[in-house]
């Protein structure tokens, strides 16, 4: 399993950690990956993530998981997201001509 978020493409950067001497020690810098369990609305199901907690934040702010989805952007979202975006945007499809 990647170091990677799936909702944001958050991954790991290489930095230096700088001693108070001035050293300099090659390391790298892994995002804040949280297990999560999202309900979405339009589909009634539950649905397991591993995303950062700051694309956890975004989730709740933009009002739930099918919202989130359906504003974010498809080359940033993994392959089990981006089949559950087209299936909520699917639903919401038929609901509206409905």
């Amino acid at each position: 399993m990647s170091r990677r978020c799936e909702f944001t493409g958050k991954g790991w950067q290489s930095g230096h950690q700088v001693s108070h001497a001035n050293n300099k020690t090659k390391t790298r810098f892994m995002p804040n990956l949280c297990d999560v369990t999202l309900i979405s609305d339009a589909l009634g199901n539950s649905y397991s993530f591993r995303i950062s907690a700051h694309a956890l934040k975004t989730v709740e702010h933009r009002g739930g998981l099918d919202a989130f989805l359906l504003k974010a952007k498809n080359d940033e979202l993994s392959a089990k997201a981006l089949k559950l975006k087209r299936a909520v945007a699917k639903k919401l499809e038929a609901q509206k001509a409905a």
